[in-house]
């Protein structure tokens, strides 16, 4: 028995070029690819030749060869034979299978590139479906404004905060600082939660964010065993970026200031507000929220189809090409969407406000890819099947809110914008 040995990386796919003096082999392997049904760290790719018998196995360290498939060889030509490693120390087979021909001995079906497709096709439709769902929902609670919006924002805070402390407790951040307690990062999710609802209640939220910085900043400093400084810091950034800084979307939303050149709503149910229900807070937020929709639609597909520079080390996947076709997306969706509001009146008003809008959505999803890189993780959570987390849905939403309202409530009415 003679063994040819050829080590591989761990790609999907090994391509197995066929010579014309090998028909049988061909019609063996009719694709030329022989499929490997899950990424290996590193493995060794053998032909046993004996005869009738020949077959193709696959070692992989630390378990042992795991035979696949027997074959026909009329005229193999003859390459470069690498000595077979003893791997006598080597533990019961893998139970990692090649299949290379349909119908093998087994009754998963053959892995060809059209079945490849059909996860990512399944996984992009389940994105589609739950994002109109998610979309439909958010476009209703805004609309109601009120209780309503702050209740659903108090949710959505609540699971956000949440997700945060379980990715500054996971390995990948543990592993270079002290993660807080885990009953300090749950009554921290909780007072995140009230955030929202003391800010829509009483108007104002920074008395309750220093009192609740104060609070945990005893709780830490007192607690047993040796207080860190990385776990006060991680717990008063959570309470600023999952806490405070959804709160301006409350402040945002409960702008009561009329649209008056606003003509949309002159149809309004009389039971939804009639035409005062559509305020300044009402089309500031709608216009946030769709250009920052349009934002991350354009940079993706612009980045599938210019991208070639990487954005930052950050998230590899962005592009430049990406960011300047999301910034051109997303102010040319401010200003049509000021355009059909009448509000705000004039083209630099809603240029910047697109702008502003653009540059606190790439900021706030960096963020957030920054703390899921040193977590580890891919995902925030898996609450949203094919979207992940609430924190990978609203990351782009966390600093856009505060740049929003201090733009709607200072900037234009100083410059008369």
């Amino acid at each position: 028995m003679a063994f040819s040995t050829t080590r591989i990386d761990p790609p999907h796919v090994i391509s197995t070029p066929l010579s014309p003096f090998t028909p049988r082999l061909r019609r063996a392997f009719p694709r030329n690819r022989i499929f490997l049904r899950s990424r290996p760290p590193k493995c060794n790719l053998y032909l046993l030749l004996d005869g009738p018998r020949s077959a193709l196995c696959l070692r992989v360290p630390g378990g042992g060869i795991s035979l696949c498939r027997h074959v026909l060889f009329a005229a193999v030509p003859r390459t470069d034979v690498v000595p077979l490693e003893d791997d006598s120390n080597q533990d019961a087979e893998t139970g990692m299978l090649l299949e290379a021909n349909q119908g093998y001995g087994s009754s998963a079906e053959e892995e060809d590139p059209d079945m490849e497709s059909k996860p990512k096709a399944s996984q992009l439709r389940k994105r589609v479906v739950f994002g109109l769902g998610i979309g439909v929902s958010v476009g209703g609670v805004i609309l109601a404004g009120g209780w309503i919006f702050t209740a659903a924002f108090a949710a959505a805070v609540f699971i956000g905060a949440g997700e945060y402390f379980e990715l500054v407790r996971s390995r990948g951040i543990t592993a270079g600082m002290t993660p807080p307690p885990q009953y300090v990062s749950r009554v921290c999710s909780v007072i995140c939660a009230l955030m929202p609802v003391f800010t829509w209640y009483f108007g104002r939220i920074n008395v309750s964010v220093t009192s609740a910085a104060f609070l945990v900043a005893i709780a830490l400093l007192l607690q047993r065993g040796n207080p860190r400084f990385s776990q006060l810091s991680s717990t008063v950034f959570g309470l600023f970026y999952v806490g405070y800084l959804p709160c301006f979307w409350v402040k945002l939303r409960g702008l009561a200031a009329p649209a008056l050149n606003t003509t949309l709503g002159t149809g309004w149910p009389i039971l939804l507000g009639g035409p005062a229900h559509w305020t300044v807070g009402l089309v500031a937020t709608l216009m946030a929220v769709s250009s920052i929709i349009a934002a991350d639609t354009f940079a993706f597909l612009g980045g599938k189809a210019f991208g070639k520079t990487p954005l930052t080390n950050i998230s590899p996947k962005k592009t430049w090409e990406g960011a300047i076709v999301g910034l051109g997306g997303c102010v040319a969706t401010s200003i049509v969407l000021a355009r059909i509001f009448n509000w705000p009146t004039s083209m630099l008003s809603a240029t910047c406000l697109g702008l502003l809008t653009f540059f606190g959505s790439i900021f706030g999803d960096l963020t957030e890819s920054m703390i899921k890189r040193d977590a580890g993780v891919k995902d925030s959570g898996s609450l949203i099947p094919g979207h992940g987390g609430i924190l990978d849905r609203v990351d782009s939403y966390l600093f856009t809110g505060a740049l929003v309202y201090s733009f709607v409530k200072t900037i234009l009415p100083l410059y008369g914008l």
